[in-house]
């Protein structure tokens, strides 16, 4: 007779304790919704590299967001589809308050004044060359991109942004965001930072979803390696210093490491962008039948939060909802 004075296995003997003894809980609270809005009227364009994805023209927006604020989200990270004749080197459009991207902000907030709008800080959806900063001879100038950065902040802050999230990986930006925001009255306007944003391949669907994919070279003079984990704790300290109130580790499945990294060195909320190309994969194997996605979404979600993240943007958003509707 074997007798064991520890047994785990006591903990996990019925639904009931399983519960009890659950060490990390996933809510509909800790998830951002990223959205698609494009030009035109009556637009409801689906995405096919993201199954159930689709870009709306911001009257079929507000349909949706209203019907995701009936489920209970909150809180959304919209995204520009920008076309492309309104493109220039030094992204203008982006400041352009009859434009798309801040019609949108001021239409979301209008419409529903409860819901938190995270928006998006980048030069990629309204660059003529397709990257995050402008190019010159090749090369992307930091210290100039800076200067369009935080205009494009605060004209996201004046049309109702409450959090603007730089996603660029310019080195100091958010110092200068920052600088701008207070300068301007807009001190009660938070910055989450993409402070591990990697070169990574599992961006391919959402640059189908922006058609922003740059014209020439890649992201890796900016975005980081995918070998490092320690140069995010640079980034991190640095985000911290200049003023960011939420860091930011993207993508997240392939980066579980990062975000506990951050979290175990960082007192800031952490957030993980669970980014199309991990969703896509999800969608495609319970497609084929290869795995049952409602559990994998679910899974896959609980992973982030066990890393450590206190926030997640995830195209499951409204999936999620819907589950715990049931």
């Amino acid at each position: 007779m074997n007798h064991l004075t520890r047994r785990p296995r006591r903990n996990r003997k019925s639904e009931v304790i399983r519960n009890l003894v659950q060490e990390n809980h996933l809510s509909l609270h800790d998830l951002i919704y990223p959205i698609f809005v494009t030009e035109g009227q009556n637009v409801s364009q689906a995405i096919a590299s993201m199954p159930g994805i689709s870009r709306f023209s911001l009257d079929r927006l507000v349909d949706e967001v209203g019907q995701c604020v009936e489920l209970g989200i909150k809180a959304f990270a919209p995204f520009p589809n920008i076309a492309e004749e309104k493109k220039d080197r030094f992204a203008q459009e982006s400041k352009n308050p009859e434009g798309l991207y801040l019609k949108t902000i001021v239409e979301l907030k209008r419409q529903f004044p409860g819901i938190m709008l995270a928006t998006d800080v980048a030069m990629d959806p309204y660059s003529s060359d397709g990257h995050d900063g402008i190019v010159d001879n090749g090369e992307i100038i930091n210290d100039a991109s800076l200067e369009v950065l935080g205009q494009m902040a605060l004209a996201q802050a004046q049309a109702g942004a409450d959090i603007v999230a730089p996603s660029d990986m310019m080195d100091g930006r958010v110092a200068h965001i920052r600088q701008i925001l207070d300068k301007h009255a807009f001190g009660h306007v938070a910055i989450m930072s993409y402070t591990a944003k990697y070169a990574s391949a599992f961006y391919g669907p959402f640059r189908d979803a922006l058609e922003s994919a740059p014209k020439h070279g890649d992201k890796k003079t900016y975005q980081m390696n995918p070998a490092n984990s320690r140069e995010a704790l640079i980034e991190a300290e640095l985000d911290t210093l200049e003023g960011a109130d939420y860091l930011m580790v993207k993508p997240a499945l392939s980066y579980l490491d990062v975000i506990k990294l951050l979290r175990d060195n960082s007192s800031l909320p952490i957030a993980a962008y669970n980014v199309s190309g991990e969703y896509a994969m999800v969608k495609a194997a319970a497609q084929n039948g290869w795995l049952d996605g409602e559990k994998v979404m679910l899974e896959t979600l609980l992973s982030m939060k066990r890393a450590g993240a206190d926030i997640i943007l995830t195209y499951f958003a409204k999936e999620y909802a819907q589950y715990l509707k049931r």
